[in-house]
């Protein structure tokens, strides 16, 4: 199958430029992060994993997110690039969002700035935003890409799009 990747504009880039293997980068902007009615990170710390095919992998550090937000949750998986990830549940409240973040707490030699920082699936949290705009989360239940208007897919994540 012969993807088409979709134009950038002013001002946005396409995710069919990202490398493989993916880079680690700065976010620019503010991120923020809601659940439960409740504001568990504000930061302009942000790191963001940019992979071919993927809307940008948005890790904040843990010293930004709201003391008892985070608790362990059962589970690893592993990535071919970062290595074994450790999951984690996402409180607020009585609120629990299982299995919503994970970290890498030994990444693999180049992904080493990835150290005591946390990925949380936007479309498992009530709001996430990126420099004020509203995060729209990446198709599928494995990726945890930040969709904004700065971006272009087509995105991996879907049906049907795991071959790409």
């Amino acid at each position: 199958m012969r993807i088409r990747p979709d134009k950038p504009g002013p001002g946005q880039e396409s995710v069919w430029d990202y490398p493989r293997p993916p880079r680690v980068e700065p976010v620019s902007g503010r991120v923020t992060i809601e659940l439960n009615g409740q504001r568990i990170v504000d930061t302009t710390r942000a790191l963001r994993v940019l992979e071919t095919s993927h809307p940008p992998t948005v890790y904040v550090p843990r010293a930004d997110i709201v003391d008892g937000a985070l608790r362990d949750a059962d589970g690893t998986s592993f990535c071919e690039f970062k290595g074994r990830a450790g999951y984690l549940d996402v409180v607020a409240g009585d609120r629990v969002a299982a299995k919503a973040a994970w970290y890498y707490p030994n990444p693999s030699r180049g992904y080493e700035q990835l150290v005591d920082h946390v990925a949380i699936y936007p479309g498992r949290m009530d709001e996430c935003t990126l420099d004020g705009e509203l995060v729209t989360a990446q198709e599928g239940d494995f990726y945890g890409g930040w969709i904004t208007s700065r971006v272009v897919g087509p995105f991996k994540g879907a049906p049907g799009t795991w071959g790409w």
